[in-house]
């Protein structure tokens, strides 16, 4: 009779458990071994260790879920998949203050960046919730760089390039710096550089590094064109399931882990460059003389694409300025 009572006891156990812990798709665009893809797996950890995996979230990367990354923001919109990471400035279709951070030269670094970002982010947050999701955390992709097949001394030895451009904005920009856009969608680029139809790509150094852009380009320039974060999203809807202590909970591991995340960003860079200079690039900063020219001749396109992000966007970047002198 005992036993039994034990083994009733021990089922009821499992039945409450299993009906207390919830499970959460996550869809992630990027690779397993990308960096953003590892930290939402930490992420995922760690919310369950917080939440005593009553909150199981499950990182599925490589779009495996069948989400691309450029309609990720859709995706969560229409509850296609409850959590999501994406880059802001991919879906920028939903809202156009999403690719702000892609105004030619307007930021220089990462301590500018979280300027930026506490001007612009109540805007980026003002569009999830239009998009019935809500940001947890937010983490930029590295510092970018010209790739080139021959020395960058000043603004005369880019004339005529044959540049990588991927939209309207980077094809306008590339035209003030005097050097010819070729647009081509990533899986292009390789096929491109060994034919002899490109002479340099502005990226960042792990996409250089993986798609082994030493084998066709000389030298890298760190020139900060542009920026991309990502944000790490949750459909509203999936939110208001999940006990309230527990979306505190989450929350908080988001707030804390943030910073360790844009660390991780920063540490990527410096082995990618690492990396392609063991396979004889020569990578180093493009002299400020050259990226103040740039900043120069693509200033008036950050006035021409702000103004339909919208005015809070115009006062972000009104004030983002003033704050660090530009």
């Amino acid at each position: 009779m005992k036993t039994t009572h034990w083994f009733l006891s021990l089922a009821t156990a499992l039945t409450l458990n299993a009906q207390a812990q919830q499970k959460f798709d996550v869809s992630v665009p990027w690779g397993p071994n990308e960096f953003h893809t590892q930290n939402a797996m930490r992420f995922a950890e760690r919310v369950k260790e917080q939440t005593k995996g009553e909150v199981l979230l499950t990182v599925h990367p490589g779009a495996t879920l069948g989400v691309k990354p450029n309609e990720s923001m859709r995706a969560l919109n229409d509850g296609v998949v409850p959590f999501g990471e994406y880059a802001l400035f991919q879906n920028a279709s939903r809202g156009q203050a999403l690719a702000v951070e892609t105004l030619p030269f307007l930021v220089e670094n990462y301590e500018q960046l979280k300027v930026l970002h506490g001007y612009v982010r109540p805007v980026w947050d003002g569009l999830l919730a239009k998009n019935k999701q809500k940001g947890l955390y937010m983490v930029p992709w590295p510092s970018q760089y010209f790739f080139v097949k021959k020395p960058l001394a000043t603004i005369a030895d880019m004339k005529g390039l044959r540049m990588r451009s991927l939209d309207k904005l980077t094809t306008d920009w590339i035209n003030r710096l005097g050097m010819t856009p070729v647009q081509l969608t990533n899986p292009e680029i390789v096929q491109a550089l060994g034919s002899n139809m490109l002479d340099g790509v502005p990226t960042s150094a792990g996409t250089a590094a993986s798609q082994k852009y030493p084998e066709f380009l000389s030298h890298g320039y760190h020139t900060n064109h542009l920026w991309a974060t990502n944000v790490m999203a949750v459909n509203l809807e999936a939110w208001n399931t999940i006990k309230p202590e527990h979306r505190a909970t989450i929350e908080r591991v988001a707030r804390e882990m943030e910073p360790e995340f844009w660390t991780v960003s920063q540490a990527e860079d410096a082995k990618r460059v690492a990396e392609l200079s063991s396979k004889g690039m020569k990578v180093q900063p493009m002299p400020k003389a050259v990226v103040d020219e740039m900043r120069k001749l693509t200033f008036s396109l950050w006035a021409e694409y702000a103004k339909p992000m919208g005015p809070e966007v115009e006062a972000a970047l009104t004030a983002y300025r003033a704050k660090v002198g530009k």
